[in-house]
């Protein structure tokens, strides 16, 4: 499974809160299908809470997952 941080270089992902533009927390990823991860985020100013579909990076060879 790709870390956060390879997921934030495949897709970009909301880092500012639509509605009053302050930060978003990240509060949870939820794996979905064909590679998509669903993120929900929560403002740090208004404490309104968004969905992104993040499209997840393949995993790489180098990353020293066994594959049989």
């Amino acid at each position: 499974m790709p870390t956060p941080e390879q997921t934030l270089q495949a897709t970009p992902v909301l880092s500012n809160c639509p509605d009053c533009s302050a930060s978003l927390a990240v509060l949870r990823i939820i794996p979905g299908r064909a590679g998509a991860e669903y993120w929900t985020m929560r403002c740090m100013r208004c404490g309104g809470i968004h969905m992104d579909i993040v499209k997840a990076a393949p995993a790489r060879a180098d990353s020293g997952d066994v594959h049989v």
